[in-house]
C-alpha cells in the first residue's frame, strides 16, 4: 500500500491554493499524467463544500479513470478525497494549508492501494517520486497564477 506525503512552502495566501486544488476541471492542464478530469457534483453544505469528480491518469494505452468524493472543510482548512469508484481498493489523501506570513505551507498525505496487486507492487517503488512530481506541478502552476498577489 503506497503512502506518502509532501510539505511545501508557496508564497502566496491559502485561499488561493485552496480555490487551485478544488479546481479539479483544470488539473489535465498542469498535472502530469492527468489526461481528464470531470466533475459530477459540487455544492456546499454548511462549512463543507462537497465534489464528486472522475479523474483519468495514465500515459499512452495505460489509462485509467477513478472518481473521487473531495471534502473541503472551511473551518480547519482541510480537503480530504476518497475513492468512489475505479481501479482503487482505496484511496485517502489529505491537503492541508497553513498560512504563515506572505507564504502558506501546504501539506499532501496519500494513502492508496490498488485493486491490481501487481501494479501495486509496481507503484509503491515510485510512488514517492510521482507525488514529488505532482507537487511540483502545482507549485509551479500555484507561482504562474498568484506570483503578484
Amino acid at each position: 500500500m503506497p503512502q506518502a506525503s509532501v510539505r511545501r512552502i508557496i508564497e502566496t495566501e491559502k485561499e488561493n491554493l485552496i480555490s487551485l486544488v478544488l479546481d479539479i476541471d483544470k488539473y489535465p492542464t498542469f498535472i502530469p499524467y492527468c489526461i481528464n478530469s470531470k466533475v459530477y457534483e459540487r455544492y456546499e453544505k454548511g462549512d463543507i463544500i462537497f465534489i464528486i469528480a472522475d479523474l483519468t491518469i495514465g500515459k499512452g494505452i495505460f489509462q485509467d479513470t477513478y472518481k473521487s468524493d473531495v471534502r473541503y472543510n472551511k473551518k480547519n482548512d482541510i480537503i480530504n478525497v476518497t475513492n468512489i469508484d475505479g481501479p482503487l481498493k482505496y484511496l485517502e489523501n489529505k491537503w492541508s494549508f497553513n498560512q504563515k506570513e506572505n507564504a502558506t505551507e501546504v501539506s499532501f498525505e496519500v494513502d492508496f492501494e490498488l485493486k491490481n496487486k501487481f501494479l501495486n507492487i509496481l507503484m509503491t517503488k515510485s510512488f514517492q517520486y510521482g507525488l514529488n512530481k505532482i507537487a511540483d506541478a502545482f507549485q509551479k502552476r500555484a507561482e504562474d497564477l498568484f506570483s503578484n498577489t
